[in-house]
């Protein structure tokens, strides 16, 4: 029988107990929460490596956490690489003549960007329904093969009706990636490992934002090859790259926790005792991950439960605005800084610093998130750090003060990005894996509709300076500042309502209640037994 001490269960997980019976194993989940370690449903994948009674040291589990990072953290890493590399790879172009050689004005690129991300939303559910269906192994890679492809034949527009449907491919082939990739890392970890490892999901994107503006600046020095302008080799290049990842992927991503064997790795990843120390790890950290099969397809009634849950609805509102005031500050960065006076090349150097200082805000606030196991006020912290910034921007003088200018917007655009702590926080308070699926995808929709308002918050003729949007971003911060306190006191309140009835149970009706396998995968995070996280 396992002691508390030779198992670690993730953040909720404070003791365990494992009764007679494997039917009655319990883990006491949250603070007063009950979870039980029953056998999970027939087509779970990893269903073989059930064991309620097995043990591991910590030592035991680092090692397998160890390993998962070594081999499938790294290599989701690289395709997010890939992600960026496409979708960031236009704002680096305007450093170039890009505008210019395609006739087109800094409202038409507004609207480019708002079609793309258009068709980005419309991709988003289709593409969590097709992952659900197929597997992220064959899913993800096609999706990164199709959007290279696209990228690289941008490099031939010549006119702005081009420039519009490279958009919307662009779009079409990249919506759903961001929230099918972190899905397919819950299977692998814990909630409580899941924050440090999504923050560092998007700290690939800063680091591609990096590489990309050091890419970029050699690349576009390329103006004039074979009578080509900088950025025609720049959508090319990096195009290609993207698709050898796509194919890579293709070769390497596993199956699922106990099915890593590929072309590029006829081992498997785990031996039998760490596929044991995997599985069991995860379904007593969340044991709803067990009742549904990876490739069990979502339905519309799953979508249906995600909209209709009013504890994801404030979390829903913070993906619409949160994120909006920082948008516009990054999408125009290089052309601000071409306008402040910076040549080309000094242009995308000086983007690097903001995609630097994010990765270490970032990493900091999820490592404190994680550490302290709270959510609310961390993301307020991330918020806050914007409304100074924005102060200080629009009340500074115009004309001149380029690097103080330079320095503002650095800072804005490096700012605590809390986008992996919420998609984290969404996930530790779904509970039905399907029905995570497609809270992730709906978050992830919101999401990209404040982007679209984002992007067009920076008008032509507001420019250079932007006064009047950046008035409407200090709004929208205030707004997104409310709106967090009030979700985390949504939640206290939900909690305090469960506890109110659970209290008056005697110990035999809490043990029925939590029996019952039918009412588990019917009620999810409305159990009485289940306590949201904030």
């Amino acid at each position: 029988m396992a002691s508390s001490d030779d198992i670690e269960t993730g953040p909720k997980a404070v003791s365990q107990t494992y009764q007679a019976e494997p039917d009655k194993a319990q883990v006491e989940v949250g603070r007063e929460n009950i979870h039980l370690a029953v056998k999970p449903h027939d087509g779970y994948e990893g269903g073989h490596r059930f064991d309620p009674y097995a043990t591991w040291t910590a030592e035991e589990e680092k090692k397998v956490v160890r390993k998962t990072d070594l081999m499938l953290l790294s290599w989701l890493c690289v395709m997010f690489f890939g992600l960026q590399l496409d979708r960031g790879n236009l704002s680096n172009a305007l450093a170039d003549s890009f505008l210019a050689d395609l006739k087109i004005t800094s409202d038409d690129y507004n609207n480019g960007t708002t079609i793309q991300l258009l068709c980005f939303l419309g991709a988003e559910f289709p593409v969590q329904f097709l992952t659900k269906r197929f597997g992220f192994k064959f899913v993800l890679p096609f999706m990164m093969v199709a959007w290279g492809l696209v990228s690289t034949f941008q490099a031939f527009i010549t006119n702005r009706a081009g420039f519009y449907v490279t958009r919307a491919f662009i779009g079409l082939c990249e919506g759903g990636f961001i929230p099918g990739a972190v899905l397919m890392a819950t299977y692998f970890y814990t909630s409580k490992e899941l924050s440090t490892r999504l923050a560092a999901f998007w700290s690939t994107l800063n680091i591609a934002r990096v590489i990309s503006a050091l890419l970029a600046a050699g690349i576009l020095e390329m103006r004039g090859v074979a009578g080509r302008p900088g950025w025609f080799w720049l959508f090319l290049l990096e195009g290609l790259l993207t698709v050898i990842l796509g194919v890579v992927s293709f070769l390497y991503l596993p199956l699922s926790p106990t099915s890593t064997k590929s072309v590029l790795c006829p081992r498997p990843w785990y031996t039998e005792k760490e596929e044991t120390i995997m599985i069991n790890r995860i379904l007593r950290d969340d044991p709803a991950k067990g009742l549904t099969a990876i490739k069990e397809p979502a339905t519309w009634k799953d979508i249906k439960a995600a909209w209709g849950d009013k504890s994801m609805w404030g979390l829903y509102f913070i993906g619409l605005v949160a994120y909006i005031p920082a948008t516009p500050v990054q999408a125009y960065l290089t052309l601000t800084l071409r306008r402040l006076g910076f040549t080309t090349f000094a242009s995308n150097m000086l983007t690097a610093p903001s995609a630097g200082l994010q990765i270490i805000t970032m990493l900091a606030l999820a490592y404190s998130s994680n550490y302290f196991n709270e959510r609310a006020f961390h993301c307020i912290l991330g918020e806050a750090w914007l409304l100074p910034l924005f102060t200080a921007l629009l009340t500074l003088p115009d004309g001149g003060r380029e690097w103080s200018r330079f320095s503002l917007i650095t800072l804005i655009s490096g700012y605590p990005y809390f986008h992996p702590l919420v998609s984290s926080w969404i996930s530790e308070n779904t509970f039905d894996v399907k029905k995570r699926a497609i809270t992730a995808a709906t978050y992830n929709v919101i999401v990209q509709i404040g982007s679209v308002v984002g992007n067009q918050i920076y008008r032509s003729w507001d420019s250079p300076y932007y006064h009047t949007g950046n008035a409407v971003c200090i709004s929208i911060v205030a707004l997104s500042l409310v709106t967090f306190f009030a979700q985390r006191q949504w939640l206290i309140h939900l909690n305090k309502k469960k506890e109110a009835i659970w209290s008056t149970m005697t110990a035999e009706e809490k043990f029925e209640y939590q029996n019952d396998q039918v009412a588990r995968e019917k009620d999810g995070n409305k159990r009485l037994d289940f306590r949201f996280q904030y």
